[in-house]
This record gives C-alpha cells, sequence and structure tokens, in this order.
C-alpha cells in the first residue's frame, strides 16, 4: 500500500469522524421533531377540552330554554294560546341558540301525573342504545296539574376520533336531557 493512500484515508477517515459530530451537535430540526412527538396528545386534549366545553354549554342552554318555556305551561299561557307539541320545541329552540339543526332534532315530552312520585325522568334510550321517542306526547294539563317537561336533543361528537368518546347513543352522539317537573299555578282553563 502506497504512503499517500494511506494517508489519504485516515485524511477521509478525519473528515467523516468531524462531520459525524458536527451532525450529531447540529440543532436545525430539532424543534420539528420534539413538535412532531407532542403534537398528537397536544391536540387530542385540546380538542377534548373544547368539546367539553361545548357540550356543557349546550346542555345549559337546553334546561334554561326548557325551564323558560315550561313557565308558559306553568302558568297557563300554553293552554290559553292552544300550544302544541311543535310549537313548544319552535319556542324552545328560539331561546336555544347553541343547538345546530334545533327544531329537527329536539324531542320534547310534557305529561300530568297525579303525584311528583309517579313521574319517570329516565332517558328513553332502547337496549341497543339507540334513542326511542315514540311514545313521546304533549298534554300541559289544567290549571294544578302536576307536569314533566322532558326535553333531548342529540348532540353530535366528534373526538370519538381521538379515542374521547362521550357518545351515549348507539349512532356515537351524546343525548342531552332538560327536565322540568312542577305543579300548574290554579289558573280556570
Amino acid at each position: 500500500m502506497n504512503i499517500g493512500n494511506v494517508i489519504g484515508l485516515t485524511l477521509a477517515c478525519r473528515r467523516l469522524r468531524r462531520r459525524a459530530r458536527a451532525f450529531g451537535r447540529a440543532e436545525d430540526g430539532a424543534t420539528a421533531v420534539e413538535f412532531g412527538l407532542v403534537a398528537l396528545p397536544f391536540f387530542a386534549l385540546l380538542f377534548a377540552i373544547i368539546e367539553t366545553a361545548l357540550l356543557f354549554l349546550a346542555g345549559q342552554n337546553l334546561e334554561s330554554a326548557v325551564d323558560n318555556n315550561a313557565r308558559l305551561i306553568r302558568t297557563g299561557q300554553a293552554q290559553e294560546s292552544k300550544l302544541n307539541g311543535t310549537t313548544f320545541i319552535a319556542k324552545v329552540c328560539a331561546e336555544a341558540i347553541v343547538l345546530p339543526n334545533c327544531t329537527n332534532n329536539l324531542h320534547v315530552d310534557v305529561r300530568t301525573y297525579t303525584s311528583f312520585g309517579t313521574m319517570t325522568t329516565g332517558e328513553p334510550i332502547d337496549s341497543k342504545g339507540n334513542a326511542d321517542y315514540s311514545t313521546f306526547m304533549f298534554d300541559a294539563g289544567h290549571g294544578g296539574s302536576l307536569v314533566l317537561v322532558r326535553a333531548y336533543y342529540e348532540w353530535p361528537t366528534f373526538t370519538r376520533l381521538l379515542g374521547l368518546n362521550f357518545s351515549n347513543l348507539g349512532n356515537g352522539k351524546h343525548l342531552l336531557a332538560a327536565v322540568a317537573a312542577f305543579k300548574n299555578e290554579p289558573f280556570a282553563w
């Protein structure tokens, strides 16, 4: 082997070692790599917080709208103006501004009972996890009647794709509920 070749090989090895050390010390892409490792959990947490906040906001908005409109039944204004289930839903949806497509997705059950102890407030979910509104009715009663107003809205969820599942229905939606139980005022009609 020629001495020139040995010296050339030694210099090449030294250059290679220097470049390897320089590459190991370089931080040009470190931020991008670190963000790539943290991005998925960060965005999953961010979307979970947003969906939780929206879910609570929508639930509170529904409860407030149902409570305000249940007052129409309690005071006899609904009976006097001959409100039915469809018009009652329209009034609730006018106040529930957070609920998208409210008039098509809101289901209301208004019934009279003989005592508060006989009122049933269970969710209308069948054995397969689907909502069943087939028995819902609208009976606002008369003066002095005991009335139970139940309203249900199927809220769409989106974080189930990230592993967080807020849905309690078979179709992947979350069933929001608002209930008001009261005794009608003693109006004449």
